[in-house]
């Protein structure tokens, strides 16, 4: 069985987020969950929650089954470009500096193996 999340318009560029999400792809989910509750990054606080919800999903679909959480792995975990925020912001002799507010979609799927 397998179960995703998705945490959408994360404000923060794809690029950076991508930079934390490949370091847990493939991971067992206790392997993923530890190094990102212990990692610097911005976007370890936005991965491990929307990880700690696709778990939650897949446990609530098998709620009959049991289902051990520590041997659940990452399948899949990807991130998409959102919508761009365009700003404006004052520069030197009247002139105006664009500025690109980039958000970001986060899906995981996570697998029982089976």
């Amino acid at each position: 069985m397998e179960a995703k999340a998705v945490a959408r318009y994360i404000h923060q560029s794809p690029r950076k987020i991508r930079k934390t999400l490949d370091s847990v792809r493939g991971l067992k989910v206790g392997e993923a969950l530890n190094q990102l509750h212990f990692s610097p990054e911005k976007a370890a606080v936005v991965i491990e929650k929307t990880l700690r919800s696709a778990v939650a999903n897949l446990l609530s679909q098998n709620e009959e089954s049991n289902i051990d959480p520590e041997g659940l792995g990452v399948k899949e975990a990807f991130v998409d470009g959102g919508p761009v925020m365009k700003r404006f912001r004052a520069a030197s002799m009247g002139r105006a500096a664009r500025l690109r507010r980039p958000t970001s979609h986060v899906t995981i799927v996570v697998t029982d193996g089976n």
